[in-house]
């Protein structure tokens, strides 16, 4: 069991742990909230790390991530536990646990270095730590990501944006894509959902990640019925993305589906996405998608100058237009995606 980084030895072998904005208090022989990090007579350990329980090769697409290295693959890896206990939980199977010694011995076990040879192999561009909360497995990371950058890969983070500054400064310099969830835009949203009760930080923690390290980001929403419909909330949130984080940010609204402990809620009427699409339109967003609907249009990326398609979508496939300077081919507007060609990280 390696030894964590980013926490605090306190009396009586207790621990503090700052990975992410709980900072939980551990005491001897118990776990954090995670389930990943365990206090053994005042040393904290990882108990993941290297640990899959997920890997595949992806188009980057389905991160999603629309305006970073467009029609690329992307070795998606996942591990087990998160900091969020979340209703809709998509992949409740990895995240609600506590990581035992029968579940590491059923994993797969993947080394930083082997993690680099698996992506060339499927000929992947980049990896990704997605599936379940990146931060909470970031000693791995970091070591994995600094090999990828030796390596010519981009790296990515699919996060719920609720790890430290310090946490973020530690994989910053090594980290290319940010693709982080704001589940809500209210306390009310946060505790229903998650029992999440200081939200703000993964604001600023995602203005850092962008203003900082200069990292590529997007922005997903979840939208679910009678949770985070609302249009005020909506509306605060996409005009906080356009302020802070600027107009050409890409903010993906997706359809909810019934999951976990939320099957009694229905799937995301067409019409509320198409609301929240308008919705970040009016506060000035160039970039709005609406997810988790096959087909629907506005998962093309069209110029917000002349309407011209830049990149069309069907499924998980592309056909690109756009250019190596990531100007819209027709009329020369910015339209801030991301290739090969143009990143200088």
């Amino acid at each position: 069991m390696p030894e964590a980084i980013l926490y605090e030895k306190l009396n009586n072998n207790a621990v503090k742990c700052h990975v992410c904005q709980w900072h939980c208090t551990i005491k001897d022989d118990c776990y954090g909230l995670c389930g990943i990090r365990y206090n053994h007579q005042g040393i904290l350990n990882i108990l993941n790390y290297g640990v899959v329980s997920s890997v595949a090769a992806d188009p980057i697409e389905k991160k999603p991530l629309f305006h970073f290295y467009p029609g690329s693959k992307v070795l998606s890896l996942g591990s087990w536990g998160c900091n969020f206990h979340c209703l809709h939980c998509q992949n409740w199977q990895i995240s609600m646990i506590r990581l035992q010694e029968t579940i590491i011995e059923e994993s797969q076990f993947i080394t930083p270095e082997y993690s680099i040879t698996l992506a060339k192999d499927y000929n992947c561009e980049g990896i990704a730590w997605t599936y379940n909360e990146p931060a909470i497995w970031l000693e791995y990371i970091v070591d994995a990501a600094k090999l990828a950058k030796e390596a010519g890969l981009y790296t990515v983070y699919v996060t719920n944006g609720y790890s430290t500054i310090e946490a973020l400064d530690e994989i910053g310099p090594f980290l290319d894509a940010y693709r982080v969830d704001f589940k809500g835009f209210s306390d009310l949203a946060y505790r229903k959902l998650a029992k999440i009760y200081k939200w703000e930080g993964i604001l600023e923690v995602t203005k850092r990640a962008k203003y900082k390290w200069g990292i590529h980001v997007e922005v997903v929403t979840n939208i679910i019925p009678s949770i985070n419909d609302d249009t005020i909330e909506l509306e605060r949130m996409a005009q906080w993305i356009h302020d802070n984080l600027g107009e050409l940010t890409p903010w993906h609204v997706t359809r909810f589906h019934p999951s976990h402990r939320m099957l009694n809620i229905p799937a995301t009427p067409l019409s509320t996405l198409e609301r929240a699409c308008q919705i970040g339109k009016k506060a000035g967003l160039k970039f709005v998608y609406i997810g988790n609907i096959p087909g629907h249009s506005v998962l093309n990326t069209t110029c917000y100058s002349c309407g011209n398609i830049i990149i069309e979508r069907t499924g998980g496939h592309i056909q690109s237009h756009i250019n190596v300077t990531s100007r819209c081919n027709k009329c020369g507007a910015e339209v801030n995606v991301i290739t090969k060609s143009r990143y200088k990280r």
